[in-house]
């Protein structure tokens, strides 16, 4: 074809320009990640100091950025599924970060990485022991009576379980995409929202058993490919569409690969909390029903009756807000809040719009709730 001819021909040259500007952002695209080195890519980059530790559990305390404005301190508790990490990603989307410049004296939980050989630890052992030893390291060091927990997903229930076998500890509750009605549903809940409750709900008690007796644990690339499933039309883009879109943009490449790096690194799950987790409240929703036992003693709800600001995502398709949201129906506190945000389940703590709300309304709630 001539130059005359293409040039006439306004929707071949517009598709001939579409190509060239895409091989000119592919090989940008490459440049740029030939440029990355692993320092770049680091995440939870906050700096924070060990003040305590139990076994494989280690207690950080946030170097503040600010003067104090809150009284009592702050305990993050994230779920044993995945990294706390995921509250610091990047200096721009880090809830850590957007606590510690209202004045917030932040501590965070970070389990460990469980091997074969914690194997035998339950969700006493998680709730009674660590977390419990954690929250009174916190009141020894700063000297107060309670301390402020905020737990989130999976570290939401060991939080709300620990308030209240402990509510003498706990000066206020913040639970974020926390499971808690474990068979509560949604009647326009979205296609594909809640896979998780259908899978864990259809294994027979003995296949779990079986799972955790050949692998020790519940591996973390299990969980990874599980979580990758429920949404596999946008597992199989990202690797395409979505790197091709940040090519050429290198703010957008690294928050993609920090975090790519995030889910990546995903611990194993110790077991016999797996099997508590899948059996006891997933199949059985022991809490609700007030029947959850941790040791000798058994989990009331009623229990709770400090304040508690429960956030939940409206488009979590892993925790769906039925799933989170009306807990005041079954605590004993007068001051229960509901904060609903329009984000995913992870969104919540990594997308701009999420994050602009999230640690100012936190930051705001505990500052009215401190004790006088």
């Amino acid at each position: 074809m001539s130059h005359s001819e293409a040039s006439t021909n306004p929707d071949l040259s517009q598709v001939l320009g579409d190509v060239t500007d895409l091989g000119k952002k592919l090989v940008g695209g490459a440049r740029l990640l030939g440029e990355v080195r692993d320092e770049d890519v680091e995440i939870g980059t906050t700096p924070k100091d060990e003040v305590w530790r139990s076994d494989k559990v280690i207690l950080y305390r946030y170097r503040p950025f600010v003067e104090r404005r809150l009284k009592e301190p702050l305990l993050i508790v994230f779920s044993l599924v995945g990294r706390y990490t995921i509250v610091d990603l990047q200096e721009d989307r880090s809830l850590v970060r957007n606590l510690l410049k209202e004045g917030i004296d932040v501590y965070v939980i970070d389990w460990g990485s469980p091997s074969r050989a914690d194997r035998f630890l339950t969700m006493d052992d998680y709730i009674n022991d660590y977390l419990d030893g954690a929250v009174e390291a916190i009141r020894q060091r700063d000297g107060v009576d309670r301390v402020n927990v905020l737990g989130i997903c999976e570290g939401g229930t060991f939080s709300l379980c620990h308030a209240a076998l402990h509510p003498e500890s706990v000066q206020n509750l913040i639970l974020i995409v926390t499971p808690i009605d474990f068979h509560a549903r949604s009647a326009d809940e979205p296609l594909g929202h809640g896979f998780i409750n259908i899978w864990s709900q259809n294994l027979k008690p003995e296949d779990v058993d079986q799972l955790m007796a050949a692998y020790g644990n519940l591996p973390g690339e299990l969980m990874g490919s599980i979580f990758a499933s429920m949404t596999p039309m946008r597992t199989m883009l990202k690797y395409n569409l979505d790197l091709m879109e940040t090519a050429g943009d290198k703010q957008k490449l690294m928050n993609f690969l920090r975090m790519e790096k995030w889910l990546a690194d995903r611990p194993h799950h110790p077991g016999e909390v797996a099997k508590q987790w899948i059996k006891d409240l997933y199949q059985e929703n022991k809490l609700i029903a007030n029947t959850f036992n941790l040791g000798e003693r058994t989990v009331d709800l009623k229990s709770v009756t400090m304040p508690v600001l429960n956030v939940f995502a409206l488009d979590d398709h892993i925790v769906p807000s039925a799933m989170t949201r009306n807990l005041d129906k079954h605590i004993a506190s007068r001051e229960y809040t509901e904060l609903p945000l329009s984000a995913g389940h992870m969104g919540i703590f990594v997308s701009g719009k999420s994050q602009a709300i999230l640690g100012s309304s936190l930051a705001q709630w505990l500052l009215k709730h401190q004790s006088t």
